[in-house]
């Protein structure tokens, strides 16, 4: 599997986290890295998108 595909498997799970957590200021936050990391993933970078989802998920915790 390469990098891309398991990025775009990462932005499934964060969406389907984001869209099950209850609204709120943590949910507001993971929207913000949520689209960031959709515009790295247009402009194909990978790491930054990696990041961002990363940092979604932990502002859902």
């Amino acid at each position: 599997m390469n990098l891309h595909t398991s990025t775009q498997d990462k932005m499934k799970l964060v969406k389907t986290a984001w869209d099950k957590a209850p609204a709120g200021p943590k949910k507001d936050a993971a929207l913000t890295h949520y689209q960031a990391a959709e515009t790295a993933m247009t402009a194909k970078n990978d790491p930054d998108c990696l990041k961002s989802l990363d940092a979604a998920t932990k502002a859902l915790a």
